[in-house]
């Protein structure tokens, strides 16, 4: 039964590591991959699409950009918003400074490999309580 459980904990400890390893390298690569997004003080404005926000970035460009359902409802009754804009790009502006996708990669990749070393320890203890 020891002998099972010890080879269960080392299975789940590399797996648990390398996959982790794996995910958090995916979110490497999605947050560079994700680009520079710079900080603004934008306007909302009404228009006959919907409403949408316009703002000045940091080469002096004006910006504008369509708001989203979600984005519109967070922003409902203001004037003006807080936002990040694409770096380079005039028509790409979102509500958060991080991607949306890199946090749940990061989160998942980390409790992947805190769950491959708990096996790990596990195993360590195991082996040396079998002794």
């Amino acid at each position: 039964m020891d002998a099972a459980m010890n080879a269960l904990l080392e299975i789940f400890s590399w797996v648990g590591v390398g996959l982790g390893l794996s995910v958090l390298l995916v979110a490497l690569i999605a947050r560079l991959a994700d680009g520079t997004w710079l900080p603004a003080r934008a306007v909302v404005e009404d228009g006959p699409n919907g409403r949408f926000v316009r703002w000045f970035d940091a080469d002096g460009a004006i910006g504008q950009a369509p708001l989203t359902a979600e984005q519109d409802g967070k922003l409902a009754g203001k004037d003006m918003a807080d936002i990040y804009y694409r770096h380079g790009w005039t028509d790409r502006m979102r509500l958060d400074p991080r991607s949306p996708a890199v946090r749940p990669l990061t989160l998942l990749g980390t409790g992947l490999v805190a769950f491959g070393l708990a096996c790990a320890i596990a195993s360590w203890v195991l082996l040396a309580l079998s002794r």
